[in-house]
């Protein structure tokens, strides 16, 4: 039986058993996301894996605002492309205090992964699991 997608998103295991991964357990995550079902999905599989949403923000100013409002970011989730708007500011300033990215698009600019080196590009639409290992991963990276 096919699963169905929202928003790239797997619907089905959004709404399964808690698949909480000891490493996420109180990981601060902020997501930047215009489409509200696919904000409010990733809210949910986030608390499924344990980590804590530190902010949630539909556009570049929202995003600014949640950044000067928040003590802890462990990691951010950024939405590429934000109804036309790109996020590009929203990822300067979360590069220059070392916040790791996690970038969510379907159609990201090429040049990407040389802008930002060293974060990670999910492109949509994608698995929870491959979010899971993404921010897994970031989690056991050494304080710099």
């Amino acid at each position: 039986m096919a699963e169905r997608l929202i928003g790239g998103l797997n619907d089905s295991l959004a709404r399964g058993a808690p698949v909480q991964h000891p490493a996420l357990l109180g990981f601060q995550i902020l997501v930047v996301e215009d489409e509200i079902l696919v904000s409010m999905m990733l809210e949910d599989i986030l608390a499924e894996f344990g980590c804590v949403v530190a902010g949630v923000a539909a556009s570049v100013a929202e995003a600014l605002s949640e950044i000067g409002g928040n003590a802890r970011i462990d990691a951010a989730i950024l939405d590429v492309n934000l109804g036309g708007e790109k996020i590009f500011p929203v990822a300067d300033l979360l590069s220059r205090m070392g916040v790791p990215l996690v970038f969510s698009t379907g159609y990201g600019p090429a040049d990407l992964a040389q802008r930002y080196p060293g974060n990670w590009l999910l492109n949509k639409p994608y698995e929870p699991d491959a979010l899971a290992e993404v921010l897994v991963e970031i989690a056991r990276r050494p304080l710099h």
